[in-house]
């Protein structure tokens, strides 16, 4: 019975997290990908000192809603409760400042337009294909009358604290026959999540 119980607690919760969602909210994840999920997640601290290796947009279609992600083979839709899978972590709701949400329909028009542009296996910036994080920063720069709205920083692949590359990235880059790009431009989840242009309201 109590089993039940929580069970149903749980459900309501999540319904009501759920309700709130709203078009262009931020979603970050600690997805269970492994070492290389592992790896990304040690070089950023994200918000409240939380992991973050995947994030998404929040989109409203037909009653239902749906997170535009670059994840897979390519940029997608994908119904949140698929989504939420990903992970047996909470997920963090960031959501611009009000002051910054007039740009968000812009975004997302940005975002649904790349349907289908394949998945960013390098992970180098501006190469005809994005990452997760990559997207965002695009979709949010396209909207702000192209200028960056996030930040791009330096991308390292290296163990914090040392010369050493993880070696999950490592064999990463050599199965994918291409060098590992340290140093580029780019950005993550965990350093959106901590942006000072949006904030941070619930975890579900």
């Amino acid at each position: 019975m109590k089993k039940i119980i929580f069970f149903f607690l749980l459900s309501a919760n999540l319904f009501a997290q759920k309700t709130e969602l709203k078009d262009g909210d931020l979603i970050f994840q600690d997805m269970d990908c492994g070492p290389l999920c592992d790896a990304i997640e040690a070089v950023t601290e994200g918000y409240n000192g939380n992991d973050f290796s995947h994030m998404g947009m929040v989109y409203h279609r037909n009653d239902s809603i749906y997170i535009i992600e670059a994840a897979g083979s390519a940029v997608r839709l994908t119904p949140l409760e698929k989504f939420s899978k990903n992970t047996s972590k909470p997920m963090y709701v960031g959501r611009l400042k009000k002051k910054f949400r007039k740009i968000i329909p812009k975004a997302i028009d940005f975002s649904i337009q790349q349907l289908g542009i394949p998945y960013d296996d390098a992970y180098v910036y501006d190469n005809g294909a994005y990452y997760c994080s990559e997207l965002i920063y695009d979709a949010f720069k396209h909207a702000n009358n192209n200028k960056p709205f996030f930040e791009l920083q330096p991308m390292t692949y290296k163990e914090p604290g040392t010369d050493n590359f993880f070696p999950a990235w490592v064999d990463y880059y050599k199965s994918i026959d291409a060098e590992i790009p340290e140093g580029l431009p780019g950005c993550n989840p965990g350093g959106i999540s901590v942006s000072h242009k949006i904030e941070v309201i619930f975890a579900f």
